[in-house]
């Protein structure tokens, strides 16, 4: 035998070998698409007076475990970090490393974490109940899960829902559930194998993986009343929403060039200022989580301002800062204005403009609207007005009616350079050009008309583009009608807010002061499953029904109205009076 032929031999040798050490799927044959079967487990499944300080299950072929910390589902809570898992050929073993609870039923849930080595195919229902006591808990409670805000909603099967001892301080931003589940893709959840007791119930959307919620960036929900579980409870129904429970503070405040800014801690929902020269010569403005103010004449001194401010929650602060104003030769911030150019209308046009800084004076010989080469049309003070003249001063409405006899299918609005001037006496040092167009007759609609189901009152009914942006709203007191007409043909959203607290918002409630998120119902097609409406041109839709979706906590029945049927408020308890509704 020649040495190369030795060599050639003994290289092949080796590949073999090699080969032979690789666990892989064998070549050919029909694809594996069978999961994984358990052949049996110790303790045994149901097994009653044992405490295991380790589990292992064995099953019919090589399985890996895929996230198994995150993946298996271990209720009543044990301390997970002390877990240890191993996946080794056909056997999967738990090392618990701690003592498990006195006559307390277990359940493993391994969802898709146990999985063939080949196709990842996940064992199918695989669950492992056992009990240190003499018997197996068997309690349940059902139900379902769903965010408060109906659109653009994440998945529903990345929420946790937990159940905690009455008895115990914890709570879902504190510390994992005593008993926990996941619900399914269309939200219904189970969980089993409960013990009598008290709980609080929770649903949270875990997007961290740490067990537990994030109060400032995740959705969650939360059951007012404490549960007693004594008998198999079904339909509890929990609406998650984002709600900041952070504290509502000033985290510094300081002088910044010629003005004073005040940084807050969280975004707010509503601002007063209390100063005996608003807007005379002391403006402000807020801009994200800082607030500030401007003075045109006081340098080199202090004036005490009262501010009052509300978050999301309805936390209020009210407090007394003493701001100043120093000379500086620090650039001033330049003024930008950007507007809604693009936005259609019909029989009135309606500009919009927005500054970076509050509005302190207009030039109104340089604004004006342009239709064609020659035609114009003067912008007077009689046209314009601020969203709100009381505050902040940065958005500038201007609004004016078209006579039918006047053709005109595009306006152009025009503001020279030097037209606008802010409290720093700043101008704008750009043209502003804005462009609107008229909407064609024949792409116009009848209208959308429809009936909220619902008893509750007030009601804010908002028509949405496709994209969720507002288009237009009513504020129902004393009806559950609504009628949107003259509306462009198009793809269309409908939400109702019910709006408990009378500020003509939506409000996601306060945990802290077991104050649920306020209801929002929306539009749905069952024929369709859509909840989009789209409106062609002289059409009218008619007779739409808005249903209420459920509220957290076990069902209530509600009468549900017919569509004309009013509904009578006492004036007094809506803090109105004829004359309000009059003007």
């Amino acid at each position: 035998m020649t040495i190369a032929l030795r060599y050639l031999l003994a290289y092949t040798f080796l590949l073999l070998l090699g080969a032979c050490a690789k666990q892989s799927s064998p070549m050919g044959g029909p694809k594996d698409e069978d999961p994984p079967i358990l052949l049996g487990s110790t303790p045994a499944d149901q097994s009653t007076n044992v405490k295991p300080k380790e589990i292992t299950l064995d099953f019919d072929e090589y399985v890996n475990l895929e996230n198994p910390s995150q993946s298996i589902i271990i209720t009543p809570k044990i301390d997970t970090d002390k877990v240890e898992f191993l996946a080794n050929k056909n056997r999967v073993t738990i090392t618990l490393n701690q003592e498990l609870e006195d006559t307390t039923t277990y359940l493993f849930n391994f969802q898709k974490s146990v999985q063939d080595i080949t196709e990842k195919n996940p064992a199918e229902r695989l669950r492992l109940v056992f009990s240190t006591g003499p018997t197996i808990d068997s309690l349940t409670l059902s139900g379902t899960v769903d965010f408060i805000q109906p659109y653009d909603r994440p998945n529903v099967e990345d929420v946790l829902v937990g159940l905690y001892r009455a008895s115990d301080t914890t709570d879902l931003f504190t510390a994992a559930p005593y008993y926990i589940t996941q619900p399914d893709s269309a939200g219904n959840f189970t969980i089993t194998n409960i013990k009598s007791g008290k709980f609080r119930a929770y649903a949270w959307y875990d997007d961290n993986n740490s067990s537990k919620a994030e109060y400032r960036n995740e959705a969650y929900g939360f059951v007012n009343d404490t549960l007693t579980i004594n008998t198999n409870l079904e339909n509890l129904h929990i609406n998650l929403s984002k709600a900041n429970l952070s504290e509502l503070k000033i985290n510094r405040s300081s002088s910044s060039g010629t003005n004073y800014d005040i940084l807050l801690s969280k975004p707010i929902v509503d601002l007063s200022i209390d100063h005996p020269e608003k807007n005379q010569s002391l403006f402000y403005r807020i801009k994200e989580n800082t607030l500030r103010l401007y003075h045109r004449n006081l340098r080199q001194d202090s004036t005490q301002v009262r501010i009052q401010l509300t978050d999301s929650i309805g936390t209020q602060l009210d407090t007394l800062v003493y701001a100043t104003f120093l000379e500086s030769d620090r650039n001033k911030e330049a003024l930008q204005i950007t507007t809604n150019t693009g936005t259609d209308y019909l029989n009135e046009i309606k500009a919009v403009l927005t500054f970076n800084k509050p509005l302190y004076r207009i030039t109104y010989d340089s604004l004006y609207f342009s239709y064609d080469t020659a035609g114009r049309i003067p912008i007077t003070p009689k046209m314009t007005s601020l969203t709100d003249s009381s505050e902040t001063r940065t958005e500038l409405i201007i609004t004016h009616p078209l006579a039918d006899t006047l053709i005109i299918n595009t306006l152009t609005l025009h503001a020279s350079d030097s037209t606008f001037q802010d409290i720093d006496d700043q101008w704008n040092s750009e043209p502003v050009k804005a462009t609107y167009s008229k909407l064609k007759t024949d792409n116009l609609a009848d209208g959308i008309s429809g009936t909220v189901a619902t008893n509750e009152r007030p009601l804010i009914v908002q028509l949405l583009d496709r994209n969720g942006n507002l288009v237009a709203e009513h504020y129902l007191i004393d009806t559950n009608t609504f009628s949107f007409t003259g509306i462009e043909a198009t793809t269309y959203k409908i939400q109702v807010i019910v709006d408990l607290n009378r500020n003509k918002r939506w409000d996601p409630g306060n945990y802290r002061r077991s104050v649920q998120p306020e209801p929002i119902y929306y539009f749905y097609d069952p024929k369709t499953e859509s909840e989009e409406l789209i409106v062609r041109g002289r059409w009218t839709l008619e007779d739409l029904l808005i249903s209420p979706r459920p509220k957290t906590g076990f069902p209530r029945p509600e009468p549900i109205l017919h569509k004309h049927q009013p509904i009578k408020i006492p004036l007094d308890v809506l803090d109105i009076t004829e004359e309000d509704l009059n003007n």
